[in-house]
């Protein structure tokens, strides 16, 4: 009897720091407060305006998240490739940035409903050929900013291709423009606002990657968290926020997006 009750009192001293922790909404409201990572450096999901501001879809999707809340938006600028090493090591409580879904990514994080969706792409300019899929691509050099969902995908649907991983968006689009690299595989949102700011390209897709929806990312296990980012999706879906912010950044409601 007594190496039972040994045995059972020291199984309560090992659990009791699971039993003592309280979920991550528990500690946004307590705190007051949410930190939610985006990234800065990918118009229109999130840069910074003339006057040096954060602004674009995924940052003023993050500041009506805090809002809904009834919390203050504490904004951690990240990039492509930290955007999940900062939610896993408890730096950010979630991640809203231009986040697509794979394989992979899912078992590291949960993800939200979709909140926006765009077509994934490989860009060149005028006088590159194109390619009618995506595995053709062997043998080209396109450049990706590191560990982004191009990067993965084009890691999966095209082996062959000679990929140059940048750092980040900018990193990536300066290696295309200053003629590091021929291509560049990046969502058409984005892609779009390169070529209008540099008409003389001709930019244009080359070849279709896939359509990716962009979902919010919280830890595994967060469940009160995660079921709170889609009642705001949905909320903000019901009354038309979300498409008139949409329609705002990328001059589309996308109202199909589920």
């Amino acid at each position: 009897m007594f190496k039972l009750k040994t045995l059972f009192a020291a199984a309560l001293v090992c659990a009791a720091p699971l039993l003592a922790h309280a979920d991550k909404l528990a500690d946004i409201k307590a705190k007051g407060a949410i930190r939610i990572a985006t990234t800065i450096d990918a118009a229109p999901w999130g840069f910074t305006d003339s006057a040096g501001k954060p602004t674009g879809l995924d940052v003023e999707l993050a500041e009506n998240v805090a809002k809904a809340m009834g919390v203050k938006l504490e904004l951690q600028q990240v990039t492509g490739a930290n955007r999940i090493p900062y939610l896993l090591s408890n730096k950010v409580d979630v991640v809203i940035a231009a986040l697509g879904s794979s394989p992979e990514r899912a078992k590291q994080v949960a993800f939200s409903k979709p909140y926006a969706a765009v077509y994934l792409g490989v860009y060149g300019g005028k006088g590159t050929p194109k390619f009618a899929k995506v595995a053709d691509l062997a043998g080209q050099t396109v450049a990706v900013p590191k560990g982004s969902t191009p990067d993965l995908s084009l890691s999966e649907l095209a082996p062959g291709a000679k990929l140059i991983r940048l750092e980040d968006t900018a990193s990536t689009i300066s290696a295309f423009l200053s003629g590091q690299a021929p291509l560049f595989a990046e969502n058409n949102f984005i892609a779009q606002k390169v070529a209008d700011e540099n008409p003389a390209k001709g930019i244009e897709m080359k070849s279709l990657i896939r359509i990716s929806p962009a979902y919010m990312a919280v830890q595994p296990g967060e469940t009160a968290l995660l079921a709170e980012m889609n009642r705001i999706i949905d909320a903000k879906t019901a009354d038309g926020s979300l498409a008139a912010l949409r329609l705002k950044w990328f001059k589309d409601e996308q109202k199909e997006v589920k």
